[in-house]
């Protein structure tokens, strides 16, 4: 019962969210804000975990693959194929789910223990639509983003991780990168990204929106955030990859 509680609430919050701006311009400020807040500030671990990504990917593959009677340029088309099916929409949005999903259960936990949250709706105010919508819109425009640059560092990466080990040489690398290349993969990536970003940004926004009590609870409203959104994408990772692929 409990589960079908959460569920209720959480449907009747995204339901709620769908209003007429009161004020366009603030609207349009926060989301602003919150493009910079989700999407900018994730630059530096997407940058980082990506390319390391990529060169361990292709360490490991030219590990396994040793055997001389398949050329070294299959290792380009493994890292291509996982960086962009897997490795760039899934890990890079399970990390955001930590970094973006926390700060939002606790910015809008923080927002209901002090009565701001309150203090809006007197006033007249939509706090549904003006304190979540936009999280989640910033969210489907700067996560998929992300992906795509998580996509190209992580197989650059690979290409220099292979010429600085000398596993393979870049002309090498950059011929199995155009061999047998599948454009849909890189529609399912979005796809993945895509539902990902609303996990990533729903959630937390719900946790942190209904959370009850004092800033302890806004810790483990936080806490539970990450995990469900992490266990979710997980979920949605199955099965996109069984409906579309």
């Amino acid at each position: 019962m409990n589960f079908f509680t959460h569920l209720g609430r959480y449907l009747l919050m995204i339901k709620g969210m769908f209003s007429r701006p009161e004020n366009m311009k603030l609207y349009w400020k926060e989301l602003m804000h919150q493009c910079n807040e989700i999407g900018v500030r994730s630059l530096g671990i997407v940058i980082i975990i990506s390319v390391f990504l990529g060169a361990v990917t292709t360490v490991q593959t030219a590990y396994q693959l040793v055997t001389p009677l398949i050329p070294k340029s299959v290792i380009a088309v493994i890292v291509r194929d996982n960086i962009i099916l897997e490795l760039a929409p899934t890990l890079i949005c399970v990390v955001l789910a930590g970094v973006v999903g926390s700060r939002i259960a606790s910015e809008l936990g923080n927002m209901r223990i002090s009565e701001q949250i309150d203090a809006l709706e007197i006033m007249g105010i939509n706090t549904k639509t003006y304190l979540v919508l936009p999280k989640i819109i910033a969210a489907l425009i700067v996560v998929p983003c992300l992906v795509i640059m998580a996509a190209v560092l992580g197989i650059w990466g690979g290409k220099m991780a292979g010429e600085i080990s000398g596993i393979l040489p870049p002309e090498i690398y950059n011929q199995g990168l155009l061999e047998d290349f599948i454009p849909y993969n890189v529609v399912f990536a979005l796809s993945k990204s895509y539902t990902y970003a609303f996990i990533i940004s729903s959630i937390p926004a719900y946790y942190g929106y209904h959370v009850e009590g004092g800033s302890l609870e806004i810790g483990r409203a936080g806490t539970k955030s990450v995990i469900v959104s992490c266990i979710l994408i997980l979920l949605a990772d199955y099965a996109l990859a069984a409906i579309l692929l």
